[in-house]
């Protein structure tokens, strides 16, 4: 597959395939029960099957098939040990690579949008591109001034493929729910189709870029490529070379792992109260680890990529989430249960047990509340049982809960940002970041102690 096919019915016609394959997959799995093999490894040879099937598919259609397919690579920690090996693989795939545009596509877009002469503009361009994502794909190539760029151009009826995928996954949102034990996928499909829009706008992603590259530049930690050029359909910024994240992920050391970690959580958090922008696509693929940290050449620093999604928060991330945690730090179940229902995470017509949330809410705070806490694939899944355990007192709590729009995002990138650290493995100081970013969490804020001389 060499270009994005944009005609509904062929996309659809490849997504329908889907839940028919997972099908005839179950009954070539009981055929293999019936002749003697073992339940373990038919198992795993289905898993596999489907794993590759699902992937490829959503791989070769990019569009919304493959953002689906990037935002679920995150929570692969999540999956069952016995599952998890022939999904990481498959994931992984998605994180760094898709089947390219053809050069002559690459051309007519350069050519349309910046100019019949779009190759003066540059020095050198490479036909071969660099990276592909899931509504574009990224070429380097040299400026005319002498700077290396990346220059990102969005795939032609890359909008008409992402709504069409996401509409078409959203029909058999079921199916997909069992990759991840514990989520449900419709959500995740709504609430990326609500985003198709604004990822789609370069000139905003541009603006985020550059309010981001202003924010961080010279910072010792982490680095952000400015904006070169930008208009429709292309996007040109300063190139950056580094580890990709996923490479960490798969070969690191346990000291790169951990600070690896380390920034990410601190770009996380750091992130809406220096730019008042959340960023919202917390993939490996959109990392990479460069030198030159505060350590010297042999420290790291984090590259960030990719600011087509991000969450507006003028205020930095919203005091009542510092403010819960805090409290449920605190063993405050009452006030918890007050902060929640006043914020709409718990609707009038429901009635909870505050001690019932205090106990739901402990083991995703238990990062917070030690010195460093090591975020592994093993306390991943653990959790996501918790979830999914329909008998749980946790899953019937959780069916109770509800998530206000506004702390949608902010809730889907958290998860994510908490899956990539536990691909990681990293051991991570959490409790010092939120402590260093997060309104209302640290004791003793300013707010609070004017407040109190006040009163």
């Amino acid at each position: 597959m060499s270009d994005l096919p944009r005609k509904a019915v062929t996309r659809t016609a490849k997504l329908a395939a889907l839940p028919l394959g997972f099908a005839g997959r179950a009954t070539w799995g009981l055929g293999k029960r019936i002749v003697g093999e073992s339940a373990e490894l038919v198992g795993r040879e289905l898993q596999q099957r489907t794993a590759d099937q699902l992937f490829k598919v959503l791989g070769e259609l990019k569009g919304g098939a493959m953002k689906f397919g990037q935002a679920l690579s995150v929570f692969e920690s999540a999956l069952p040990e016995e599952f998890a090996g022939p999904y990481r693989a498959a994931l992984t795939k998605l994180q760094e690579a898709a089947p390219p545009m053809p050069t002559r596509t690459v051309h007519g877009v350069l050519a349309e949008r910046l100019g019949e002469d779009w190759q003066e503009l540059f020095l050198t361009f490479d036909d071969k591109p660099a990276a592909a994502a899931s509504i574009g794909q990224v070429h380097r190539a040299v400026w005319h001034d002498g700077r290396e760029v990346a220059v990102k151009v969005q795939y032609p009826g890359a909008g008409e493929a992402l709504l069409s995928d996401l509409s078409q996954l959203s029909r058999f949102a079921r199916l997909l729910g069992p990759l991840v034990p514990g989520m449900d996928v419709k959500p995740l499909i709504t609430e990326l189709k609500d985003r198709v829009s604004e990822e789609l706008d370069y000139s905003l992603e541009a603006q985020a870029q550059r309010t981001h590259a202003e924010e961080f530049a010279g910072d010792p930690d982490v680095v952000v490529p400015d904006v070169v050029h930008q208009c429709d359909q292309v996007l040109v910024t300063e190139w950056i070379d580094g580890t990709p994240l996923s490479e960490v992920i798969a070969d690191g050391t346990e000291e790169q792992r951990d600070r690896a970690g380390q920034l990410l959580a601190r770009f996380l958090f750091s992130g809406p109260a220096r730019t008042g922008l959340l960023h919202a696509d917390p993939h490996p693929g959109n990392f990479r680890l460069l030198p030159g940290g505060p350590g010297g050449e042999d420290d790291w620093r984090l590259g960030v990529l990719d600011f087509g999604t991000v969450d507006r928060l003028p205020g930095g991330l919203p005091a009542p989430i510092g403010e819960a945690l805090r409290m449920t730090l605190d063993g405050e179940a009452e006030a918890v249960h007050e902060m929640l229902c006043a914020e709409g995470f718990v609707k009038e017509s429901v009635e909870l047990d505050p001690d019932a949330v205090l106990d739901y809410l402990e083991p995703i705070i238990e990062p917070a509340r030690v010195e460093a806490f090591t975020f592994t694939r093993g306390w991943m899944r653990s959790q996501a049982a918790r979830i999914a355990d329909v008998r749980s007192p946790a899953h019937q709590l959780a069916k109770q809960l509800n998530l206000p729009p506004a702390y949608l995002l902010i809730h889907r990138v958290t998860l994510s940002t908490i899956g990539v650290l536990c691909q990681l493995g990293a051991t991570v100081r959490l409790r010092d970041e939120l402590e260093d970013w997060l309104p209302e969490f640290a004791p003793g804020e300013p707010g609070e102690e004017e407040e109190a001389a006040q009163a």
